[in-house]
C-alpha cells in the first residue's frame, strides 16, 4: 500500500491568530492557482526579519534591523507570483491607508507594509499574479478567527519537492499553529513552496516531496544527492518558503529579530534541504505586547520553532492537488495516502 510511504505526522493546534491582537485575511485567486495572504495587527507591532534563502524576494525589510529607525509595522503580506506579487503589498497599504493607519510623518501617516514572496509562475498561466487589488481584498477579509488552511492565500500555487522537475513534485500549501506557555502565545503562518522535501521532524521520514520516478513513493531529496543521484540545476528563484511568526509578549526589536531567526529553526527541522540557493526563505516576527509576563527569550524562541516545524507540515497535510498547466497533475498528500 502506497499510504504506508506517507507518513501521518503529529502537530500542534492552533493558528496564529490566537496571538491577541492578530488578523489574517486571505486573497485566492480564481483565474489560475496563486493568491496572497494579510497578517494585520489591530495595532502597530514591534516587527523582526530574517532572510536566509540565498533568492528572496522580499519588500520593506532593511527598515526591520534594529539599527534603524522604524520599530512597528502595521502589516505583513505573503504572496505568491514571484516579485510580481509584490504588487499586493501596495493594496494593503492603501486599505490601511482608509483607516487611518500607519507611521505619523507630518500630516501624512505611512503604513508600513513588509513582504515577501514565492515563486509559484510554474502553476497555471503566469501571467496571472497577485496585484494591489488581491492585497487590499486579503486585507478586508482579515478576521481573528483561525485562517484556512491548504490550497489558500499564498500557499494556493505552493509545490514542494521540486529538484526532479515539477512532474515529480507534490503540492505545498499554507499551514498555521500555535503555543501557550506560562501565559504567553506564540503562533506562526508559513506557504510553504520549498525545493526540498517536507519531513516529519519525529523521523525523518518524508511527508511531502519529491516522488521517484513511478510518482508512487518519496525520492528523498537529501539522501538521493548524498548517493550522487543529483539531477539538473533548477533556475534560481523558483521556489520560497515565507512565513511570520507573533507573540503577545512584549519584545525590543532586537528581540523579534531573535524570534525571527529562531523560527527558521522550524524550517531546519521540517523542511530537507532548506534555506538552499534556489528558495528565498524569509520570517517575519510580531510583537503585539498585549500579553502582561515577562518574556522569557529562551522559551520564546524554543516555541517559536516548534510552532514553526508544525505549521509547516499542516501547510502540506491540509493541501489539495493542483493541475500545472491544465492537464499535468501535482498531487498533495492525502492524494498519495489514499492511493492503493
Amino acid at each position: 500500500m502506497a499510504r504506508d510511504d506517507w507518513p501521518v505526522p503529529e502537530t500542534l493546534g492552533g493558528a496564529i491568530t490566537d496571538v491577541s491582537g492578530i488578523r489574517v485575511g486571505h486573497y485566492t485567486g480564481l483565474r489560475r492557482p496563486t493568491g496572497c495572504t494579510v497578517i494585520l495587527p489591530d495595532e502597530p507591532a514591534i516587527a523582526g526579519v530574517e532572510v536566509r534563502g540565498s533568492a528572496p524576494g522580499t519588500r520593506e525589510t532593511d527598515l526591520l534591523a534594529p539599527v534603524n529607525l522604524v520599530e512597528q509595522v502595521h502589516a505583513v503580506v505573503l504572496s505568491g507570483g514571484s516579485a510580481f506579487g509584490l504588487d499586493a503589498a501596495s493594496g494593503v497599504m492603501r486599505w490601511l491607508d482608509e483607516h487611518g493607519r500607519g507611521f505619523p510623518v507630518g500630516a501624512a501617516r505611512v503604513p508600513i507594509v513588509p513582504g515577501a514572496v514565492l515563486f509559484d509562475l510554474e502553476v497555471g498561466d503566469h501571467r496571472v499574479r497577485p496585484d494591489a487589488d488581491a492585497g487590499y481584498r486579503a486585507a478586508e477579509a482579515a478576521t481573528d478567527a483561525p485562517p484556512a488552511e491548504g490550497s489558500v492565500g499564498a500557499g494556493t500555487g505552493a509545490t514542494v519537492g521540486k529538484l526532479w522537475g515539477m512532474a515529480r513534485a507534490m503540492k505545498g500549501g499554507i499551514g498555521t499553529a500555535s503555543a501557550t506557555v506560562n501565559g504567553i502565545t506564540v503562533g506562526a503562518i508559513v506557504a510553504v513552496n520549498a525545493v526540498g522535501d517536507v519531513v516529519d521532524p519525529r523521523s525523518g521520514r518524508v511527508v511531502a516531496g519529491a516522488r521517484t520516478a513511478n510518482g508512487l513513493r518519496p525520492q528523498g531529496t537529501t539522501a538521493s544527492m548524498l548517493a550522487g543521484e543529483i539531477p539538473e540545476a533548477l533556475r534560481p528563484g523558483t521556489a520560497t518558503t515565507i512565513g511570520c511568526v507573533a507573540t503577545d509578549a512584549r519584545l525590543t526589536k532586537p528581540q523579534a529579530q531573535k524570534l525571527a531567526q529562531s523560527a527558521h529553526g522550524g524550517y531546519s527541522r521540517a523542511i530537507d534541504p532548506a534555506h538552499t540557493m534556489y528558495d528565498g526563505d524569509t520570517i517575519f516576527a510580531l510583537a503585539t505586547g498585549r500579553s502582561a509576563v515577562a518574556p522569557n527569550m529562551i522559551l520564546l524562541t524554543a516555541m517559536a520553532a516548534t510552532v514553526m516545524a508544525s505549521a509547516i507540515l499542516r501547510a502540506v497535510t491540509t493541501a489539495t492537488a493542483v493541475a500545472v498547466d491544465g492537464a499535468r497533475h501535482v498531487p498533495a498528500w492525502a492524494d498519495m495516502r489514499n492511493r492503493s
